[in-house]
């Protein structure tokens, strides 16, 4: 194979069509798309300063590099890439790509990262931006904290192990989702939702997991989350932590030990199709959502 070691490339598209080649020390400077159309190469200890660095690369290896800020959009329509050890500053960076695979990285600014991306593999790695995960399909994570907001919107086939999402919205209009042993905070969860497995989790979410089919929870801790399982049908829960309130299931079972506030309104749903376990219930109310009067 080629190699280029310890050098300074600055100019569009400067390294075009490279195939077979080892690059060690490479800094590339201003200049877009320098390894635009890239095959079979391998990056170390390098850095990217400037827009568009791998664009419809194929079997590309990288450890020990950095994007840095200005080096947004970076991956895109690629196959085949493989990230270790490595500082992603740039947003935007994969789009359309396929065959990821991310270990130990750390995304200072993933706003928009992500989109439309398939099979996907993340592990020991730390995500930080808005919108990440977008519309992509066939994602595991393992080890992965994300702070951000409306992670995975649209997605399908996602695993997840052992992880921490900081996220309003996370995991909306999903299909195929299953979370073990994670700590998810954040309101609004997991709407317009199908086939949602929560197993050892840890939950806050105001007004979490509504609009949603197919909802199971094994082992989980609902805390501090209020007005949840709104319209939500074929729900099989088992909480070991008290709810502070619950409105207006569709349908299924909940095994939960205590509720501050049960909502189930006959004009809403048919409280005859959800099965309710619950030794302790503060307070019942049978009507939701009634117009007030206006004051003078």
């Amino acid at each position: 194979m080629m190699e280029y070691k310890n050098k300074y490339f600055a100019g569009e598209r400067i390294l075009y069509g490279l195939t077979d080649a080892i690059l060690d020390g490479i800094t590339f400077g201003s200049g877009e798309s320098p390894l635009k159309e890239a095959k079979n190469i391998r990056l170390k200890n390098s850095i990217f300063k400037w827009k568009y660095p791998l664009w419809y690369d194929e079997n590309v290896k990288v450890e020990n590099t950095t994007f840095e800020t200005m080096s947004r959009s970076g991956i895109w329509y690629t196959k085949n890439i493989s990230i270790k050890n490595s500082a992603l500053q740039a947003p935007k960076l994969f789009r359309r790509t396929s065959h990821i695979i991310l270990d130990n990285v750390h995304f200072a600014n993933a706003e928009e990262t992500m989109w439309t991306c398939n099979d996907i593999k993340i592990t020991n790695s730390q995500i930080n931006g808005d919108y990440f995960g977008k519309d992509s399909q066939n994602i595991y994570l393992d080890h992965v904290s994300i702070v951000g907001n409306y992670v995975f919107d649209g997605a399908e086939n996602i695993e997840v192990h052992n992880s921490t999402f900081i996220s309003k919205d996370a995991f909306w209009n999903c299909d195929n989702v299953t979370i073990y042993d994670s700590i998810i905070d954040g309101e609004y969860l997991a709407w317009n939702t199908n086939n949602i497995t929560l197993i050892n989790c840890k939950i806050e979410s105001d007004q979490g997991l509504n609009y949603i089919d197919h909802l199971e929870i094994k082992n989980g801790s609902l805390i501090h989350t209020d007005l949840a399982f709104e319209y939500v049908s074929n729900l099989d829960v088992e909480l070991n932590t008290k709810m502070d309130s619950i409105k207006n299931p569709i349908s299924g079972k909940i095994t939960v030990p205590e509720i501050g506030t049960l909502i189930i309104d006959p004009d809403k749903v048919d409280p005859s199709k959800t099965e309710l376990d619950c030794p302790k219930i503060g307070t019942k109310i049978v009507h939701s959502d009634t117009n007030q009067t206006p004051k003078d």
